[in-house]
C-alpha cells in the first residue's frame, strides 16, 4: 500500500468521491425514511411479471452503502496514501456513485427510460475499472486494506448492479408490453439468469474477490424466493444458479488464488 501523500488536485478527486457517495446514500436513505414517490421494490413491482425478486433481497443496499460510506471516508484522509487503486478507481467510482443516487430518483418519479441508462451506466462505471486493474487487486495480500476498504465496498455495488440492471431492463420492458415475442417471458427470464451467471463467473475468476459474487448469488435467491410458487421452473433455475455463483466465487476465489500464491 502506498504511503505517497495525496496532491491538492487528488485531494480535490477524494473529496467529490466523497460527496457523491454521500449523496447516494442520503437519495437512497430518504427517500426510504421520507417515502416520496416509488421505492426501489416499488418500482420493481410494476412489471416483475417476467422476473420477481423478493423485496427481502434489496436490503443489501443498506450493507452497500455503509461499506461505500467506509471507503469514501477513508480515502479521504490526509494520512491514507494515494495508493494504485484509490488513483484509478477514484474518478469511475465517483460517476458510479453520482448514477445510482440518481437512479433512486428516477425510479422514485417512474422516469423508466432513465433508470436503465443510468444503471447500465453505473454497472459500466462500477465494473470496468475493476476489470482493468484485476492485476493489482489479485495482487493485494489478504489483509491489505485497499483490498476490504476499496475493492470491497466497490465490487460489492459493481455486483448488485450486475443483477439489478438486467432485472430493471426486464422490468421496464415487461411493463410497456415490449419483451420481444419470439420468446416467453419464462425464456427471457432464464436467459437474463444465464447470462448474469455466466458473467458473474467470468468477472470472479478475473478479481478473485469474493465480494463481487455474493451480492449476485443474494439477488439470485430472491428471485428463487419469489418465483418458486409461481414460476417454479424459473424459481428453481435461479436457485441453481445462486449455487453455482456462490460456490464459484469460493473456489476461484480461495483456491485459485491460492494456487497462485505457491507458485510465486
Amino acid at each position: 500500500m502506498s504511503i505517497e501523500r495525496p496532491t491538492s488536485s487528488q485531494m480535490t478527486r477524494r473529496l467529490i468521491v466523497l460527496a457523491a457517495a454521500v449523496f447516494a446514500v442520503v437519495i437512497g436513505q430518504t427517500q426510504v425514511l421520507l417515502g416520496w414517490g416509488q421505492s426501489p421494490a416499488d418500482f420493481a413491482a410494476d412489471g416483475d411479471g417476467t422476473l420477481r425478486v423478493a423485496g427481502y433481497a434489496f436490503a443489501i443496499w443498506g450493507l452497500i452503502y455503509l461499506w461505500l460510506l467506509v471507503y469514501a471516508v477513508r480515502q479521504v484522509l490526509p494520512q491514507t496514501g494515494e495508493s494504485l487503486l484509490i488513483h484509478r478507481l477514484g474518478w469511475p467510482s465517483a460517476a458510479a456513485l453520482l448514477g445510482i443516487g440518481t437512479w433512486v430518483i428516477a425510479a422514485a418519479f417512474d422516469w423508466e427510460a432513465a433508470t436503465v441508462i443510468l444503471i447500465f451506466a453505473s454497472l459500466v462505471a462500477a465494473l470496468a475499472p475493476l476489470l482493468f486493474n484485476a492485476g493489482a487487486i489479485r495482487a493485494l495480500p489478504r489483509a491489505d486494506r485497499d483490498r476490504w476498504m476499496t475493492v470491497w465496498p466497490l465490487a460489492l455495488l459493481a455486483g448488485w448492479l450486475t443483477i439489478a440492471a438486467p432485472v430493471n431492463l426486464i422490468t421496464v420492458a415487461t411493463g410497456n408490453d415490449a419483451l420481444p415475442a419470439m420468446g416467453s417471458p419464462t425464456v427471457w427470464a432464464i436467459l437474463a439468469i444465464v447470462v448474469v451467471t455466466a458473467v458473474a463467473l467470468g468477472v470472479t475468476q478475473r478479481l478473485r474477490t469474493l465480494a463481487y459474487g455474493l451480492p449476485i448469488a443474494w439477488g439470485l435467491l430472491g428471485a428463487f424466493v419469489a418465483e418458486q410458487e409461481r414460476n417454479p421452473m424459473l424459481g428453481y433455475v435461479a436457485l441453481a444458479a445462486a449455487v453455482a455463483v456462490l460456490v464459484g466465487a469460493v473456489i476461484m476465489t480461495f483456491r485459485l488464488r491460492s494456487a497462485v500464491e505457491r507458485a510465486t
